[in-house]
């Protein structure tokens, strides 16, 4: 009995071989297709490293640009803690960066949380930036209601 399962084992492989083994053909690859309506995703910042920051922001522009998301697409730009600093009037380092995002209909919000903790008041942040009462909680209901969580 055993020499017939074994036998049926390597018949059943060396079939499937021949199929698992075809190479894919890069030029016939074009990526996932958007089939449906709307995609939404939220960005979570949580470092004051600016090239993470300026990395996080290139990637939400990347994305609003993809052709097969055009129009279809809700973002969100999610920061707490040291990520703080993208936020902040005075440093200029995102300023013009983050208005073209929210012109583009991203989302931009700070962490109460974070701004409690920090001591620091809405007047210390751009005008333009909207708040939520904690960060986590946050990403905790946007996960729950099917948005992509992406973390740079």
């Amino acid at each position: 009995m055993k020499k017939i399962a074994c036998l049926f084992v390597l018949v059943f492989l060396g079939a499937m071989l021949p199929i698992m083994a075809q190479p894919i053909d890069p030029s016939a690859f074009h990526g996932a297709e958007a089939t449906k309506p709307r995609y939404r995703a939220v960005y979570q910042l949580n470092t004051g490293d600016t090239s993470v920051i300026r990395h996080a922001l290139a990637n939400i522009q990347n994305s609003l640009n993809d052709p097969r998301l055009k129009g279809k697409l809700d973002m969100e730009l999610v920061v707490y803690s040291g990520a703080f600093v993208a936020y902040q009037k005075g440093k200029g380092y995102f300023e013009k960066e983050l208005q073209s995002l929210q012109k583009q209909g991203v989302i931009l919000a700070m962490c109460e949380n974070t701004m409690k903790m920090r001591k620091l008041s809405r007047d210390e942040m751009y005008p333009f930036i909207s708040y939520v009462p904690t960060a986590n909680g946050e990403l905790i209901i946007r996960q729950q209601d099917g948005w992509a969580i992406i973390r740079p």
